[in-house]
């Protein structure tokens, strides 16, 4: 069957905001990175780490999460028949901003616990990441305004948080600092794009081009956001 105009999937442009956000957070984890492998001193290296706890750049990818969470509970407070898929939203953008702000703590006590075997290591957060994306899908089997969207990013977080985070542990001693790098900067960028996702879902008027027509019928129900973010360019919802 045929879509009408108003239930077309539209393509989404994304804001600028966005794309200096993403630029800013990797900015943050090359500077750590740079600095872990020229071999900076301790006093400047770890203030400027990628993964130290409370570091300027763990607390900007925290900053991300804390704030989809906020949206998300939110929203979740003003959409009837949407809430309990707003607050699992918001109670799960928490859980990965306290996790963030922790740094590297989550991954020593993996690593204690799996006394330093990486294959063990990965089969305990590993069910807690599957899990969490399996219960945010199962409170969306009547989602169909988000669900993809969502669920995209929170698996892409999933991938960068415990399949990087695997390799970092895998690879060669020289190239950790890369590996981590890599690592870190898919977490800072699936937090650009979750808070984008949710903000799209209760505060469409924050990424969507200002003279489109909200056209779906829980948009009435949206955050009211009387500012509208510029459009940089095209990306598929």
């Amino acid at each position: 069957m045929k879509r009408g105009p108003c239930s077309a999937r539209r393509r989404v442009l994304v804001p600028t905001a966005a794309v200096v956000l993403a630029a800013l957070a990797v900015t943050l984890e090359f500077v750590g990175h740079l600095l872990r492998i020229t071999g900076a001193p301790t006093t400047i290296a770890r203030p400027l780490s990628m993964d130290a706890p409370f570091s300027p750049a763990r607390m900007f990818v925290t900053a991300h999460f804390t704030a989809a969470a906020v949206a998300a509970l939110l929203g979740s407070r003003r959409t009837p028949g949407r809430r309990t898929w707003w607050t699992a939203g918001a109670v799960l953008a928490a859980g990965i901003a306290s996790v963030e702000a922790g740094g590297e703590v989550h991954v020593r006590f993996v690593r204690a616990v799996a006394a330093g075997d990486p294959v063990c290591g990965l089969l305990i957060p590993a069910p807690i990441a599957l899990a969490a994306v399996a219960w945010l899908w199962w409170l969306s089997h009547d989602e169909r305004r988000d669900r993809r969207r969502v669920l995209s990013c929170v698996g892409a977080c999933a991938v960068a948080s415990v399949g990087l985070s695997f390799v970092s542990s895998v690879v060669p001693g020289a190239w950790t600092a890369t590996a981590t790098f890599v690592e870190e900067n898919g977490e800072a960028l699936t937090g650009v794009d979750f808070l984008v996702a949710v903000l799209l879902g209760v505060a469409p008027r924050l990424v969507l081009d200002g003279s489109r027509p909200l056209v779906r019928t829980s948009d009435a129900h949206d955050l009211a956001v009387p500012a509208v973010l510029p459009a940089r360019a095209e990306a598929g919802s």
